[in-house]
């Protein structure tokens, strides 16, 4: 597997492929068998994320300080585009090319290391994916070490997570040339993923028109099945939730949706082409119902979406109603992490698309919705259909 050194830490990873498919174990590494990655999370109360209005006043400001300085690309036939949009398409000086960049970060949500590099770097990519730029030609990887964390702990489960995130960088085609790393109170794992292309190259998430129906590419509820996969160990959560799933049901669940978030929406955003996709989102930490009203307000034309089916990993909406508004995962807001694509298709194309995603990849996409005339916004009908999505053997 080679090598891959972190300067600014000094890390040094070197490791053998059985060790890194195995599911991880913290005594085969030397460590207390109690160590759970995710407690280097553990944010005391404090939330994760800005909350999605706050953040909309945030980018609305950041889009004034921007409007005076576009007038130097205005003779170009690529506009400047990305404050809102899942990535930044900047036009270059020459040649009509443009730069499309994003970047993303956040904290451990499963204990597996090396699965948490792999999630991490998929979280990145997918914005290029959404925007169907299925090419990337650098990234840089942001990482930083908990403070908690002893020297044994740092040394094993840092160059897992880099290990990871370089192994997903190669699935998908591209290289890690470099980053920052740093100590903090939390461990954090992110990066930035950069690609020069061809207007053509991407797709602009603003074309929906009246009859297109909506596709989703992942299931829901990963934030609900690493949730419950914790409470495994705390009685007092476990407790509200073991008369409507067994601990068996939960930790398929896990890695199901481990299995989900480390897999890459390259395809997805290949085959958007193909099906001459209207535009696209990824759903992440502001939910189905969060992304989609941010897609929905882009439109160009005045539609809505309305959201009539709910594919979630298999228990995990009974988990949910069992925790009563804690997640509202069937209200549309339950975070997700590296989620699938939220895309606009020809109606005449959707089933098509569908069935090519599973026979390339094996896995489902589903229809979930419609876009109707309406004044840019979304919403999911009152009593949604729950689709179960089996949970990984």
């Amino acid at each position: 597997m080679g090598d891959y050194a972190n300067h600014s830490l000094g890390i040094k990873i070197e490791m053998g492929s059985d060790l890194l498919r195995r599911q991880f174990d913290p005594t085969a590494h030397d460590l207390d068998a109690n160590f759970r990655l995710t407690r280097f999370a553990d944010l005391k109360g404090r939330g994760c994320k800005v909350p999605q209005d706050v953040l909309n006043k945030l980018v609305g400001s950041l889009q004034q300080d921007y409007t005076s300085h576009d007038d130097q690309y205005m003779h170009m036939a690529v506009p400047r585009i990305g404050i809102g949009l899942d990535c930044s398409v900047t036009p270059l000086r020459h040649g009509g090319l443009c730069l499309v960049q994003t970047t993303d970060f956040f904290y451990p949500i499963v204990d597996d290391p090396y699965m948490m590099g792999k999630i991490a770097c998929a979280n990145v990519l997918s914005d290029l994916y959404a925007m169907g730029v299925i090419e990337c030609d650098n990234m840089l990887m942001l990482l930083a070490v908990s403070t908690k964390m002893t020297e044994k702990e740092r040394d094993v489960v840092i160059p897992l997570i880099m290990r990871g995130f370089k192994d997903s960088a190669l699935e998908a085609g591209t290289s890690v040339t470099g980053g920052q790393s740093v100590v903090n109170p939390w461990c954090t794992i992110g990066g930035i993923a950069s690609t020069i292309c061809n207007p053509n190259d991407y797709i602009v998430p603003d074309n929906a028109v009246v009859g297109d129906v909506l596709v989703l590419t992942k299931p829901l509820g990963t934030q609900v099945a690493v949730n419950a996969h914790q409470w495994l160990e705390q009685p007092e959560r476990w407790n509200r939730i073991k008369l409507v799933v067994s601990e068996e049901d939960v930790r398929k669940a896990y890695h199901r949706a481990m299995d989900s978030m480390a897999r890459l929406n390259r395809t997805a955003s290949r085959l958007m082409h193909k099906y001459n996709a209207h535009g696209a989102t990824d759903v992440t930490g502001f939910g189905l119902l969060g992304h989609a009203q941010t897609l929905a307000s882009h439109q160009k034309n005045e539609v809505s979406f309305v959201i009539h089916n709910l594919p979630v990993i298999a228990k995990m909406a009974a988990v949910a109603k069992a925790c009563g508004n804690m997640f509202q995962l069937l209200q549309g807001h339950s975070a997700e992490t590296s989620g699938g694509l939220l895309i606009c298709l020809p109606r005449e194309q959707a089933a098509a698309y569908c069935k090519d995603i599973e026979k390339q990849e094996g896995y489902q996409a589903w229809i979930i919705g419609i876009v109707e005339k309406g004044n840019r916004s979304a919403r999911i009908i009152d009593k949604p259909r729950v689709i179960e999505v089996p949970a990984k053997e």
